[in-house]
């Protein structure tokens, strides 16, 4: 079989896989919520009985956040089991995809978990890499356990009263999210069931200093807010810089921040109105047309569009809780077309502790046009000049990424270190090649089978922190909507994003490429592998003519998964599973079905015979990283020679280097062969000729320059002598 037609049966074996729908046939991937799943009767569209075992009837939705009552027939009269709630309703906690994973939870009336079903996740790892099963596994975890216990991913610590829970190897930021949405869904509801005691906070102690200040000064301190919702957040085209909404709120009870706003005498007979204990809110609509006090309101109903969330409880408006505000007396007030003072009642509202404005908004998936509920949330904290003795302390609790670097914060730092020490190593590449010869690469190879072998090892296997083109993907979906904390959610994969994005400006794609990428590396070192067994006179490179025509297969490729996720990212998702990365270092060979086993075992059993086949012709996330190492800062060196030489596109294993000499960094990998020949007066031909020319006509042998050339001799002029007198001949 020639090297080409095997090529072609891998790409038509790819090209199987790629089309292979079954394969990726997951229930909840993605899945097509029905639209009624957000109606007072969820449990008609909703499983609510298998996260309820025993439950034979459920109520409507109620409270705020919803629950739904589970019941079970006792003697014919119906006898409460307890809750079931969907996490959205609660919270839009997010998962390493950017997206919340959409989970019913079942709670008896003892507060502990009776069931956990998955109705829909985004995370191509649960899609392309771990079983979906495994996510099941872990929920099952649960089951039985207290709402009000301390529970964490990780190992458990009885001295601090802390239960762990076995994580997802490979998926510890799902996991993280996840337990941070089950315990946050729980708690909210256990609180509004009595199950949990309410949380009590210290009322606000306010100042009152007798000044008012204008909007601009409001806005500044922070005694207003604003909450912006764009339309393409709600699935709408975008229509200029018009938002979907833009409202602007901020709490009336403080003096100093009242008086500003209403004038002191619309802010006495506020506070004449309000029981003690009592806040009041204003909130305004200067942009937008959609309505925040709702269509659907009715006499004795809620305003169901706002709310108001402080730590895990909730407070909604009902119609006695609104007034109507006539006016704002601030000095540069916006405009406004809709406006209203809401009273929260609660006891468990404190004025003096941070605070949330939410909205609930109707969104549209373009993709299958189906309408979902979401909720865009503003903060709002009193400035501290308007509480007596400032802001109390509060300690907010660590979003997922947070705790994900903290658990791993020395693993982190080590990694950190590789990545700079091999930057480091690369920038002395003069020094090194220098010390090189053609016949002993051993000074720059002594640095770059390490850093094989511990991306291979470390970052692949141990870390599996093999960047994807899914990555490049979702930060170029993400653009618009940049959300750090999505990028922090991997610490290894965000550390080596931000190696890349430097060093291919520096140097171009090579230095990861050719140094750093755990498949590339683990590719490279078959093929070396294949040399040391005796194989090299098996090792072809492929004819120049077909290598320069097959190197555009990649950016083809490339471009192919860039076009589909437009429409949808999900099936890009699939189709980049022409990487082979997640069979080999994610899930394992024994744990994925024949094609995608058989794909990556194919390339890397081909990398044997041809140096590198994969980096050369298929890989998306090489052709993503090689467009801008066009306008890269430093590059390598050439001299005039090396137009008419051979030497280096012979050994040139990437087969970047053309007929003319030139080099295409595009393509080029890094490998340092070129330079260690650059400066080697055995290796390099137009040095060889100069160093025997020297030789024989017994002159001496200068060092090489920076230009790849031997240094000129210069001679050292001779000072004639002054003739001796014959007194100092004397002397």
């Amino acid at each position: 079989m020639t090297l080409l037609s095997l090529l072609l049966r891998l790409g038509a074996l790819a090209a199987a896989l790629l089309g292979a729908a079954p394969l990726w046939a997951s229930t909840a991937y993605e899945a097509a919520l029905p639209e009624g799943i957000h109606g007072p009767k969820l449990c008609d569209f909703a499983p609510c009985a298998e996260v309820f075992p025993g439950a034979t009837s459920f109520s409507e939705r109620k409270g705020q956040p919803p629950y739904v009552e589970a019941y079970a027939d006792d003697k014919g009269k119906p006898k409460l089991l307890g809750y079931v709630m969907l996490s959205t309703d609660i919270t839009d906690t997010p998962a390493y995809s950017g997206k919340p994973v959409v989970t019913l939870i079942g709670m008896d009336v003892k507060g502990r978990f009776t069931g956990v079903k998955v109705l829909k996740h985004s995370e191509p790892i649960l899609l392309l890499g771990i079983p979906e099963s495994a996510l099941t596994k872990f929920n099952d975890q649960y089951l039985g356990k207290f709402v009000g216990d301390n529970i964490e991913v990780g190992r458990s610590r009885p001295d601090e009263d802390v239960i762990g829970l076995d994580a997802i190897s490979g998926a510890t930021v799902t996991v993280i999210a996840q337990n941070q949405v089950m315990m946050t869904s729980g708690a909210a509801v256990a609180r509004q069931t009595g199950i949990l005691a309410p949380t009590v906070r210290p009322p606000a102690k306010f100042t009152d200093t007798g000044r008012t200040s204008d909007w601009a000064a409001l806005a500044a301190s922070g005694a207003v807010q604003r909450l912006v919702v764009s339309p393409e957040q709600v699935g709408l085209e975008k229509n200029g810089n018009a938002p979907f909404i833009e409202l602007w709120f901020g709490l009336l009870n403080a003096p100093d921040v009242g008086r500003s706003l209403l004038g002191n005498a619309g802010w006495q007979r506020l506070m004449e109105q309000l029981r003690p204990g009592e806040q009041a809110l204003f909130v305004i609509r200067s942009g937008g047309v959609e309505s925040f006090k709702g269509s659907g309101f009715v006499r004795g109903g809620i305003y169901d569009r706002v709310l108001v969330r402080q730590g895990l409880d909730t407070f909604t408006f009902r119609d006695l809780d609104y007034l109507p505000l006539y006016g704002l007396a601030a000095a540069g007030a916006p405009r406004y077309d809709e406006s209203a003072l809401f009273i929260v009642r609660s006891p468990a509202f404190s004025a003096a502790y941070p605070w949330k404005l939410g909205f609930l908004g109707n969104r549209v998936d373009r993709a299958t046009g189906t309408r979902s509920f979401a909720n865009f949330e503003a903060p709002y904290w009193l400035p501290a000049s308007a509480l007596q003795g400032g802001r109390p302390v509060v300690e907010e609790p660590a979003a997922p990424w947070m705790r994900v670097w903290k658990a791993r914060a020395v693993e982190i730092g080590l990694f950190a270190a590789f990545l700079l020490a091999v930057a480091a190593v690369y920038s002395q590449r003069d020094r090194l090649t220098r010390r090189a010869t053609h016949r002993n690469k051993w000074p720059v190879n002594v640095f770059k089978y390490p850093a094989w072998a511990i991306s291979i090892g470390l970052v692949g296997f141990g870390a599996m922190a093999q960047p994807s083109v899914t990555q490049v993907l979702t930060l170029l979906h993400s653009l618009a909507d940049w959300r750090w904390s999505l990028f922090l959610s991997d610490p290894f994969i965000f550390l080596f994003w931000i190696f890349i994005a430097a060093t291919v400006l520096l140097w171009g794609r090579g230095l990861f490429c050719g140094w750093l990428c755990p498949f590339g590396s683990l590719s490279e070192a078959l093929f070396k592998l294949g040399q040391a067994l005796g194989l090299k006179r098996f090792q072809r490179k492929l004819p120049k003519r077909l290598h320069d025509r097959l190197k555009w297969l990649k950016y083809g490729v490339f471009a192919g998964l860039l076009a589909v996720s437009l429409f949808s990212m999900g099936l890009a998702e699939k189709l980049a599973e022409v990487e082979p990365f997640k069979t080999t270092f994610l899930v394992g060979w024994f744990q994925r079905s024949w094609p995608y086993t058989l794909f990556a075992a194919g390339l890397l059993g081909l990398s044997i015979f041809i140096e590198r086949p994969f980096c050369k012709y298929l890989c998306p996330l090489g052709a993503s990283l090689a467009l801008p190492t066009t306008w890269r800062l430093f590059g390598l060196r050439r001299k005039p020679e090396c137009t008419s030489c051979k030497a280096c596109a012979v050994g040139c294993g990437a087969q970047a280097i053309d007929a003319q000499g030139r080099i295409d960094q595009r393509e080029c990998l890094l490998c340092l062969d070129c330079m260690v020949l650059y400066t080697d007066t055995h290796g390099c031909p137009p040095l060889a000729k100069e160093r025997k020319r020297r030789e024989r006509e017994g002159l001496p042998l200068t060092p090489i320059g920076r230009d790849g050339r031997f240094i000129p001799i210069v001679p050292v002029p001779v000072q004639p002598q002054r003739p001796t007198t014959p007194v100092e001949t004397q002397a």
